[in-house]
């Protein structure tokens, strides 16, 4: 047995068992609602912060200095409502993973979300408190995390009451409409009298809200953590490392890291609004969503596209010529699966090491190059993630981040390159091997 198998027989299992919990299948699938929100939303901040001085001047002179609120109204009520939206996606998940009607669940989770939050504003300048609101502070970026515990704590609770049969049941005759909205009322009325406690245990002990509480202790401290070097290198690791056994580590880490990447990417985005400028010197955040999936992971996870590269190029085999041609389209927009199962990367011990270096070294190349002010840092534009590379570079970060993504395809060529070479030879010994031994039969 060989010890690449003896690693898979050990490791694979007990990353199958984190991955399929139900937490983290809800928490991965529930955080997909978001995503429509954050690509729409990007583009109308886009068109209101084009880089264009010509086209702002000649809309203000056509339609009036406020020309961008439409743009703005459109961004506020889809950025700022991310929160909101990722509560009821992983509460709806969770229930409708356990086989029970969802939409009762998410419903209820938005009331515990808010029950936790405070239903005031306080004007910085005047001090005049306005009542009967929701306060938009916390239903973004900055009540993410806030959001997951409260719509993971609804599913779970939720699905315990129904899983054990403790609801009000209603006679067949009764109207599907009617019978679900019973079937809500016992773990809704339990999910909200916990938050009801939680809102008066915080009020009272912290003089906080929950949602407030969570966001210095706990959101914080991991935003800055998922800001670090550390952070950026991990993140960079762990997406091919789980590849390689054969997991779709993109979703596996972008599960538990998206929230995060989120939340340094709105927070970012709204020191632009508030300042009018963004960068490290004054806070912003380096390691945000764009950081991961234009720098980390295009072309597909590993940064495979310069293995794809070097396929077509260098190939002496076969088999390196015509899936380098294959998987040659699929890469411009981000997809790898026949690279990675078709080279193959997944447990082939030559392609461990530059799968897990080439994003690495890119995660490594970005960070100092946002932090030392060579390309800026990301605020809240977007491309949709089969966007091509070089494009994508360009909308989020302009032609700086554009020539940053062609640097990161050079480098990950030149890392695959020699290992690449090795497997190479190996084909192509193996396909004039196979060569002989029909030529070998025909002459017999």
């Amino acid at each position: 047995m060989g010890e690449s198998q003896k690693i898979s027989e050990k490791v694979i299992p007990a990353v199958m068992k984190f991955v399929n919990m139900k937490g983290l299948i809800a928490l991965k699938d529930g955080l997909m609602f978001i995503m429509p929100l954050s690509i729409i939303g990007a583009i109308y901040l886009l068109l209101a912060q084009l880089p264009i001085p010509a086209f702002n001047n000649w809309m203000a002179s056509v339609f009036g200095p406020g020309w961008t609120d439409p743009l703005f109204q459109v961004y506020g009520a889809t950025f700022n409502i991310m929160a909101i939206v990722a509560t009821m996606g992983i509460a709806y998940t969770y229930v409708k993973n356990e086989g029970h009607e969802p939409l009762g669940a998410a419903v209820m989770a938005l009331v515990c979300f808010l029950t936790t939050t405070n239903a005031f504003v306080t004007d910085s300048k005047s001090g005049v408190t306005i009542t009967n609101v929701i306060p938009k502070e916390w239903t973004g970026g900055q009540g993410l995390v806030t959001a997951i515990l409260i719509g993971l704590f609804v599913g779970a609770v939720y699905s315990w009451f129904l899983n054990n049969n403790i609801k009000i049941k209603m006679p067949e005759s009764v109207p599907q409409g009617v019978a679900n909205a019973f079937t809500t009322l016992i773990p809704g009325a339990a999910v909200i009298f916990c938050s009801f406690l939680v809102y008066i245990l915080f009020k009272v002990v912290a003089h906080k809200t929950f949602i407030e509480w969570i966001y210095l202790v706990l959101q914080t401290p991991l935003q800055g953590a998922t800001d670090s070097l550390a952070g950026a290198l991990v993140i960079g690791a762990l997406i091919p490392f789980f590849w390689w056994f054969g997991v779709h580590g993109s979703s596996l880490i972008g599960g538990v890291m998206q929230s995060l990447l989120l939340a340094n990417l709105l927070a970012n985005q709204e020191m632009l609004s508030q300042t009018g400028s963004l960068s490290v010197a004054n806070g912003a955040h380096v390691v945000t969503q764009q950081f991961q999936d234009q720098f980390l992971t295009f072309g597909g996870s590993g940064l495979t596209f310069g293995l794809v590269l070097a396929m077509i190029f260098a190939g002496k085999s076969a088999q390196s010529k015509s899936l380098g041609k294959m998987a040659l389209i699929p890469g411009l927009f981000n997809i790898n699966e026949p690279v990675i199962f078709g080279f193959p990367i997944v447990m082939n011990p030559l392609m461990f090491i530059p799968f897990i270096a080439a994003p690495t070294c890119s995660a490594l190349l970005t960070y100092f190059t946002v932090k030392m002010g060579l390309v800026g840092p990301f605020a809240g534009v977007q491309v949709p993630w089969t966007t091509p590379a070089v494009i994508s570079g360009f909308i989020i970060g302009g032609w700086k981040a554009a020539l940053l993504q062609i640097v990161i395809i050079a480098m990950s060529a030149a890392i695959y390159f020699p290992f690449f070479k090795k497997q190479d030879a190996m084909n192509l010994e193996q396909e004039q091997q196979a060569e002989l031994e029909v030529a070998a039969s025909l002459e017999a």
